[in-house]
Formats: C-alpha cells, sequence, structure tokens
C-alpha cells in the first residue's frame, strides 16, 4: 500500500499537473570530434555546431543526386563579397546624381521607396550597385534574410551589411534553396558576434547545396526569374497609376509647393492658424505651411476633397487592441507578421498565433481580406500596402490599422492616393506621443483624399493597381511552386534497394 502522506509522493502529484506549454524548450546537447573543431575553424560557441544545421546537412549528403559546396563552386556561387565600411555621405533625393541607399531589410521591399540618398560617385567608388540576378543575403542583425535583383532593384545602392552572391548560372535555382529551412538552419549556425550577430562571406564556404539535373535547375531558375519579372510589371503598373494621379491632379513635385510663413523677414520659420483649424491640436508638426499647401494644391483640380472615413471611400477602419501575444509552431498557428514586414512580398520571420486563444481577436480585429489597405500607425508612421491575395486570413499586429474599403472600385485608387508622397504628409501630420510616435483610426479617418473630376480616369487608376496587385499573388505562386520543386529534391533519397 502506498503512503500518500510520503513528501516524494507528493512531489510526484505535483509534477503532472505542472502545464509545460510556455516552458523553455528542454536542453538540447550533442558531441563533436575534434575534426569538427578543426574544420570549424576553431570556433568553440555551441551555435557553431547546431543540431539543425547538423541535420540539414546530413540529409542534403543523402540527396538522390547527391550534394556541394555552395562556395565557391564553379556550378554555382563563383564569388561572395560584400562592400568595404564607409563613412557614408548622405544628401537630399533632390541633389542631382543622388541615388537610393537600401539597407538589409529594405532590400526585401518588393517596391522599396528609399528614405536615405547617397553620392553617385560613393556608391561606384564603394562598389555598391548590384546587377540583375545577383542573389543578396543580410549579414549583420537579422542574418539569412535573401532577395533576388531584378530591374525595380538594380537601380539603388546596397549597404555593406549585404553579401553579394555572384552565380556562374541558373541563381535562381540557388535563390529557391537559401529560402528553405535546410539552407537557412545552415546559415544560421555561421553567425558570430556578442552583441550583434554577423556573417562574413568566407562562412559560406560550410553550406552545402543539393545537386539535381540540370533540366530541373533551369525550371526552378525560370519560375524565380518570372516571379521577379512579375514584380517588376506590378511595380511599372502602380508607376502609371500615380502618373496619372499626378497628371490629373497637376500635382507638382512637394519640394515644389510653395509654403506661406507669417513673417519672412527674419531667418525662422514662423506661420499662424487660424481657432477654427486648430481642432484641438497644439503640436507646431500638425499645422505646419506645407500640409496647408497641400491641401490647397488638391483642391484646385479635384472634383472633391473628402477623407478616408467618408462611407463612400471606407466602410470600417480597424486599430486592433493590444494584447499579450501567445505564440505557437507554424502547423498549429496562423500566420502573424508586423509593420516592418509590411512592403515584402513574401514576409520575411513570420511568427504563429495561436488560434484558440485569440479566435475572437482574430476573426473581429487580426483577419486580412484581399484589397485591404494596410496603414503602419506606430513608431514608423504612413507605411501603406495593399493586401494581396495570398495574405488572406493571415493576421497583422495592432501596430497596423486595416482601412476596409467600401467596394473594389474605391480600394485600388485609396491605396495610391495614400502610398504618394502627399498622401503620406497628410496621414504622418496626425503623429503625436513624446517618445513612441502613434496615429489612431479618428485620425486615419481624418486624412483628406481628393476624388477625380474624370471618374473614367479614376477607374482606370484603381483598376491599374488592382492588376498590380494580382500580378503580385502571382508572383508569389511562382516563387512558391520554385520552392516546393526544391524542397522535393532535398526530401529525396538514394534509392538502396
Amino acid at each position: 500500500m502506498v503512503d500518500k502522506s510520503n513528501l516524494a509522493y507528493k512531489f510526484q502529484e505535483i509534477e503532472k499537473e505542472i502545464d509545460y506549454t510556455y516552458l523553455p524548450d528542454p536542453l538540447k546537447f550533442t558531441s563533436i570530434s575534434l575534426t569538427e573543431v578543426f574544420n570549424n575553424k576553431l570556433r568553440l560557441e555551441a551555435s557553431a555546431f547546431s543540431l539543425q544545421a547538423r541535420k540539414a546537412r546530413e540529409k542534403l549528403k543523402k540527396c538522390k543526386n547527391g550534394a556541394s559546396q555552395l562556395f565557391p563552386n564553379p556550378s554555382f556561387v563563383v564569388n561572395a563579397f560584400h562592400a568595404p565600411r564607409f563613412k557614408r555621405q548622405y544628401v537630399q533625393s533632390t541633389v542631382p546624381n543622388s541615388v537610393g541607399f537600401l539597407g538589409s531589410a529594405e532590400m526585401l521591399n518588393t517596391k522599396p521607396n528609399p528614405i536615405k540618398f547617397i553620392p553617385n560617385e560613393q556608391a561606384l567608388k564603394n562598389r555598391l550597385y548590384v546587377k540583375k540576378e545577383t542573389i543578396l543575403i543580410s549579414c549583420s542583425g537579422t542574418i539569412g534574410n535573401t532577395t533576388f535583383v531584378n530591374r525595380t532593384l538594380e537601380k539603388y545602392a546596397f549597404s555593406q551589411h549585404i553579401i553579394r552572391l555572384i552565380c556562374r548560372e541558373y541563381p535562381g535555382y540557388i535563390y529557391a534553396f537559401l529560402n528553405t529551412s535546410e539552407a537557412q538552419a545552415q546559415i544560421q549556425s555561421l553567425t558570430y558576434g556578442a552583441v550583434i550577430p554577423e556573417i562574413e562571406p568566407h562562412h559560406l564556404e560550410n553550406v552545402i547545396i543539393p545537386n539535381a539535373p540540370k533540366p530541373l535547375k533551369k525550371e526552378i531558375h525560370e519560375l524565380i526569374i518570372k516571379s521577379f519579372d512579375l514584380r517588376d510589371e506590378s511595380n511599372d503598373l502602380i508607376d502609371k497609376a500615380q502618373q496619372n494621379l499626378y497628371s490629373e491632379l497637376q500635382l507638382k513635385p512637394i519640394e515644389d509647393l510653395k509654403a506661406e510663413y507669417f513673417d519672412s523677414s527674419i531667418d525662422l520659420r514662423n506661420y499662424s492658424t487660424k481657432l477654427s483649424d486648430l481642432h484641438l491640436r497644439l503640436e507646431a508638426s500638425f499645422h505646419v505651411p506645407s500640409t496647408q499647401a497641400i491641401l490647397k494644391a488638391i483642391k484646385q483640380h479635384a472634383k472633391e476633397v473628402t477623407n478616408i472615413g467618408d462611407k463612400r471611400i471606407s466602410s470600417n477602419i480597424i486599430l486592433p487592441g493590444r494584447f499579450k501575444r501567445i505564440y505557437v509552431e507554424k502547423h498549429n498557428g496562423i500566420p502573424f507578421f508586423g509593420g516592418k514586414q509590411l512592403l515584402e512580398l513574401n514576409p520575411s520571420n513570420i511568427k504563429y498565433l495561436s488560434l484558440d486563444q485569440h479566435s475572437k481577436r482574430i476573426s473581429e480585429q487580426l483577419f486580412l481580406k484581399e484589397n485591404m489597405i494596410a496603414v503602419t500607425c506606430s513608431g514608423t508612421i504612413g507605411k501603406v500596402n495593399i493586401i494581396p491575395k495570398h495574405w488572406e486570413n493571415w493576421t497583422l499586429n495592432q501596430h497596423v490599422m486595416r482601412i476596409v474599403p467600401s467596394n473594389p472600385d474605391i480600394a485600388g485608387y485609396v491605396f495610391c492616393w495614400l502610398n504618394t508622397e502627399f498622401g503620406h504628409r497628410l496621414i504622418t501630420r496626425h503623429t503625436y506621443g513624446s517618445v513612441v510616435d502613434e496615429i489612431d483610426d479618428r485620425h486615419l479617418s481624418q486624412v483628406e483624399i481628393p476624388l477625380l473630376k474624370d471618374e473614367q480616369k479614376q477607374k482606370l487608376i484603381n483598376d491599374l493597381v488592382l492588376k498590380a496587385n494580382e500580378l503580385r499573388h502571382e508572383a508569389h505562386l511562382k516563387e512558391q511552386k520554385a520552392i516546393e520543386k526544391i524542397k522535393e529534391i532535398i526530401n529525396s533519397t538514394v534509392n538502396t534497394n
């Protein structure tokens, strides 16, 4: 008979009641040989001998066609390098021969909108330009994010925190592989640095890639090429829509708008505001003359200037409430990301939100639907995107507001306007907060939007944007098809029968 008063028995009962759901993962450990240490250049960090990376390499070596070194390899990557470190000389975008300067986060955007510019001479001197079909990998801070240089990206300069991969042939095949978990596990194991994680180009010598027959490599490569060509086409349509919008409203570059100051005789910007225009906002930033100049410019040639909250424009503006997030494994949750990834076609570093724990909030506030317009409202204010089809039923965090268009005939036009520099200025004028910048749904509802006299031109702009959004979805499908094909290669094994 068991003595239930026994202390050991009581501890056993308590042990059974513990919920391990949110406790840290169990300790992982393994043994390594001295040869592995020497082959890994005498590195002693545990991450350098990652179990996930080891499993990935073992799996790749068993592939039907074997595996080989990624770099240097005449069949795959013939050169890997990053730009030299240099002192950056930032200039205004209006300075002649200036070029947009992109970092490792901005390079992932489908249509980058650079906020930093450097002189063209500095970009050339430091080898900051890249050619089409170059693969870019982030190598500082967030490690392993990858993109493929298309026509949109080749006109920009890229920071030294990005590794450039030059491939002999089929770079699309290599790009697709680098987006698999097997490639990412290997790359993550290469990091060093106590404060900021880093990798160097020569570390990629430890990454292996599966071999495949040339026809299959070519097929995967062409899928990636087509995916990035579709992104270029999408960006062209959005540019065309904005050109039509600017032309119809006869808008000059925003820098050329003339602001009216109270007293221009002194070397200090000063201005007056009517009491009726105060709106109980006492910050000077809300009443800057440039905003009034924008409103004056759009009123001159618009049929009407209304606001986003107008029921003809939007049926709802959703600002999700703050909540404690519960993350789960991929197969148990729903994709969840934030404003940082809003402009990416395939958001990086996605987390998965528990559907069981957040079902009501997800259905009421977080779910995304095609052609909703998302606007960041905390931290970086005013980043705008139109939701593509493959984001349907995904979720965005509470730092991104959703505009639900009143109908599909206005959705593309609303995005086109808010995505201009004029729309961005009208959004950001509402910013408040002494530490972290914020706006809310009430502010967004007050943002002005012009309606055009020519309704057919407004429809054309709307249709161009919606077509661009469809092309982005097609680009996503092409990329995912390529990645699925390379996963099939990875999962193929040598027939031992």
